[in-house]
């Protein structure tokens, strides 16, 4: 039997008795194993030889993992920092815990993100505590770490560049999913060859195998000298195994959030663009937002350093907020009876909803005075001081829309939800009474989460009062609402927590693979 040469010197080299790996026989013909590999794709397909398959798995330390093993992980040290500065006792200024544990940058992040999660303590309101009955030591992160760090460690002290084994670490898969969200971990599989000889390929060994001569690539020698005519080509097994090409893709959230504009787009609505920092007027006083209110402090709001403050504000329409403030709007309006300052209203911060767009459009400022009906939104980003969970981040996708028109109602404005939300297979929406300064009546939105079953907060939505209306010059209803994109991915796909797509801890896996649906 003749057979190319890699073929010929592959199938000398297996055994009957013995299942060798593609390493193996590697070894003993002196061939590449991508090369081995495809000969034994092929002597498999003529019968000769059977080949078996498995997927061994392992995981590596990271460099900022095996810098943790050394130094423990940031919510582990601010734990400690906390302790000694007396949280376990009250409330302590986070700021001071901080600046104790020695974090700086991207750490910082990494240890509030874990703090609360791990159940080290809480963190609200600027203020940190720690639970005196926490133990780092017990901590199934950083006791991974080690052990993944001591298994594929060599007795020079360098890393083990193979990774070790997962089904031997005494680690559950948990555990281990975590520190590979944080890139603590890097896991790795590889698919392991092996082949034996078949009671055909023993027959043919047997009788004798020659070498044919094979051209594997077309030359211009060989075309010009005319040999082609007569050459015996190599196969090719165009089936054989290749290296995962990844490419770019547009992340699942943008994704999500041109499917909203589509949407909105669809009901008859513009779309509004504005700035990310923006004066406390318009993020603010034009809500009929009091300047005392605790939403507008520090803890709360992300201020410039520089600039400080807007200096263009158009002076009728900062005097009718102010009267607004003050004294109220209409026959039975007072007011907040509360100090209202220009030079507050004027400072700049980032946005901490999208309504500043909305206060912008409805006074006229933005592109002219507006006659019902109207309908705008926009999808943009927000931010806020929140404390880090699963349903919260610094910064944040807001769905704002509003409609102007005479006679609208709260039955309006739920059909409207109900026939944005059915674009998404959402159909089960509820609606609990709340409260906003710049809205009345105010309802809350909730869907149920597909995995959990619990009912998640989606959104808040009301009629626009009149004391926030009256001074921007509109003599009609508004409804409005601003929505949670991020929320509305975790109806849609089942994600409990934010953090996965998007932001330091997210699972890149998870982006790859998941497509928007229509």
């Amino acid at each position: 039997m003749k057979l190319p040469h890699a073929q010929a010197a592959v199938i000398e080299a297996a055994s009957a008795d013995e299942a060798q790996s593609v390493d193996a026989l590697a070894a003993a013909t002196e061939l590449p194993p991508e090369t081995v590999t495809g000969a034994l794709f092929e002597l498999a397909d003529e019968g000769l030889v059977a080949v078996e398959e498995r997927v061994d798995e392992t995981v590596s330390i990271t460099d900022e993992g095996r810098e943790y093993v050394d130094a423990c992980l940031p919510e582990v040290r601010l734990y400690e920092a906390a302790l000694e500065a007396g949280a376990d006792s009250g409330p302590v200024s986070m700021g001071q815990v901080i600046g104790a544990s020695g974090l700086e940058g991207q750490a910082v992040d990494i240890a509030l993100s874990n703090y609360a999660r791990k159940g080290y303590g809480s963190i609200d309101s600027g203020e940190i505590t720690a639970d005196p009955d926490a133990d780092p030591g017990a901590d199934s992160e950083a006791n991974a770490l080690e052990v993944v760090a001591d298994a594929t460690e060599t007795d020079d002290g360098a890393d083990e560049a193979a990774g070790a084994p997962v089904d031997v670490l005494e680690v559950d898969a948990e555990t281990i999913a975590n520190l590979e969200r944080r890139d603590l971990l890097e896991r790795s599989e590889t698919t392991v060859r092996s082949a034996t000889l078949s009671e055909l390929g023993v027959t043919e060994l047997m009788a004798g195998i020659e070498t044919a001569e094979t051209v594997g690539q077309v030359t211009p020698e060989l075309l010009t000298s005319g040999d082609w005519e007569d050459a015996a080509f190599a196969e090719y097994n165009v089936e054989a195994d290749a290296e995962p090409a990844r490419s770019g893709k547009t992340h699942i959230l943008r994704q999500t959030a041109d499917r909203v504009k589509d949407v909105l787009v669809g009901m008859g609505f513009q779309e509004m663009e504005g700035p990310h920092v923006d004066a406390d007027f318009w993020i603010n006083d034009c809500l009929f937002m009091p300047q005392d209110h605790p939403a507008r402090t520090h803890w709360d709001r992300f201020a410039l350093e520089q600039p400080t403050h807007i200096d263009d504000l158009p002076a009728d329409l900062v005097d009718r907020v102010e009267r607004a403030h003050r004294e109220g709007v209409g026959e039975d309006g007072e007011g907040y009876h509360s100090p209202w300052d220009e030079d507050f209203a004027r400072a700049l911060a980032l946005r901490g909803h999208t309504t500043s767009l909305s206060a912008r459009y409805l006074s006229g400022e933005e592109i002219g005075d507006l006659e019902p009906p109207q309908r705008f939104f926009s999808v943009e980003k927000v931010y806020r001081n929140d404390t880090l969970d699963p349903t919260h981040l610094l910064e944040f996708f807001q769905i704002e829309g509003w409609v102007m028109a005479e006679d609208l109602s709260v039955r309006d404005l739920m059909g409207t939800f109900e026939e944005f939300y059915a674009q998404f297979g959402i159909t089960d929406i509820e609606f609990k009474p709340h409260y906003n300064p710049y809205t009345e009546p105010s309802f809350e939105l909730f869907g149920t989460h597909p995995t959990t079953g619990e009912l998640v907060e989606i959104g808040n939505s009301g009629i626009f009062r009149e004391e926030m209306l009256e001074p921007l010059g509109v003599d009609c209803d508004v409804m409005a609402w601003g929505l949670a994109l991020e929320r509305l991915l975790m109806l849609m796909y089942g994600f409990e927590d934010i953090r996965d797509i998007h932001g330091t801890l997210c699972d890149l896996e998870l982006l790859r693979e998941t497509e928007v649906t229509y």
